[in-house]
């Protein structure tokens, strides 16, 4: 089934369409290292994907770009603090290698308490991570990883119109990095464990626990081969 720019998809799973080229031109070479979800001219990387919990919209731009708006009271969340288990937020994910460097550029509406939208690492229902921005009265960079329990960690950041997140899976970590630029140096937000060689998937995800009609819009992601710098020099810009 062929669908052009602009498409609504709602609840259909990305994995079972096929985007129209918008040019005849050849397209452009796939970098090197590049692994899923590479966006060359005229494909789209979100074919690749499937959902968990399809959020009521989701549209591609003209540019490539992936808007979506949030269903009602949505999160992911277990145990911890709260007592509940919550596993309905939005997540476009597809299978990941063993090792890898995921990275996106997020704008979203964050306008109530717990909005927030960036990206996911999920080997199960009981272990996963999440990053992104969340608002707590302000923006906040924010981590959440969860081997059956969730344990939750905040950076306190600018109201920005945009943010890219970053994560490194190598070994039995998972690296997350901020930045509001691509002039800016990355900004260390976790080292987290997470077990090597566990099968998980990666991608987006938006989530709004306290209300509906969050709208989130994700630009350029990326899955290339894993950044074996020493930490350190992960920092800087790239």
């Amino acid at each position: 089934m062929g669908v052009s720019s602009g498409h609504e998809w709602g609840r259909v799973p990305f994995s079972s369409l096929q985007v129209e080229r918008r040019s005849q031109r050849t397209a452009t070479a796939v970098p090197s290292g590049a692994l899923l979800m590479v966006r060359s001219y005229g494909v789209t990387m979100w074919n690749n994907l499937s959902w968990h919990s399809p959020p009521p919209l989701a549209q591609e731009q003209e540019d490539g770009a992936l808007e979506i708006t949030t269903g009602s009271r949505t999160d992911f969340w277990r145990t911890t603090q709260y007592g509940f288990v919550r596993d309905d937020g939005h997540a476009l994910l597809g299978m990941a290698p063993p090792e890898f460097t995921a990275s996106v550029r997020v704008q979203g509406m964050y306008e109530h308490l717990y909005d927030q939208a960036g990206l996911m690492v999920r080997a199960s229902e009981t272990q996963w991570m999440k990053t992104g921005v969340e608002y707590v009265g302000r923006q906040q960079w924010s981590t959440v990883v969860t081997h059956e329990h969730s344990d939750w960690s905040v950076l306190p950041a600018a109201d920005l119109s945009e943010v890219t997140f970053r994560v490194i899976r190598r070994g039995d970590a998972l690296i997350v990095h901020a930045r509001p630029d691509r002039a800016t140096p990355w900004t260390l937000l976790r080292v987290a464990y997470f077990p090597a060689g566990l099968p998980a998937q990666v991608g987006v995800m938006a989530c709004s626990p306290e209300r509906e009609g969050f709208r989130v819009t994700f630009h350029d992601l990326m899955i290339t081969d894993v950044d074996c710098r020493p930490l350190h020099e992960l920092v800087q810009p790239s």
